[in-house]
């Protein structure tokens, strides 16, 4: 199981890596034409979320991998399960279904990393 939650917390980190890079280096209207609900934030709330998805990415991975506070990968993973509720009632506002089963699944991933390193495969 140890060896499930590395691979889990590597893609987590993966995609909300490449997630929040985007939305850190690209100006709010370049991204609008991809990410429609991005009309609805301010780009300070576009910048914090990519710096927040950011953070958790460098979070599911570095502390584990240096051995430096690992209780910091299972916060990480609880920050990301946060973060795709936020995602999740921003996109059922929207009426965006499709978007909300892509949140689901990042939330269900991100809280098995929480779980496992919670509880009984912690570091």
């Amino acid at each position: 199981m140890n060896i499930v939650l590395w691979i889990i917390a590597g893609l987590l980190a993966l995609a909300f890596l490449g997630a929040g890079l985007m939305k850190l280096s690209q100006p709010k209207e370049k991204l609008e034409p991809r990410m429609a609900y991005m009309k609805d934030l301010s780009a300070g709330t576009v910048k914090t979320i990519g710096a927040l998805e950011v953070l958790a990415a460098i979070g599911l991975i570095l502390p584990a991998a240096l051995g430096i506070v690992p209780v910091l990968v299972p916060l990480a993973a609880t920050g990301l399960v946060l973060l795709m509720i936020g995602a999740g009632i921003t996109h059922a506002r929207r009426k965006e279904p499709q978007m909300i089963i892509g949140n689901a699944v990042l939330l269900i991933l991100a809280a098995i990393v929480a779980w496992g390193r919670f509880g009984p495969y912690a570091f």
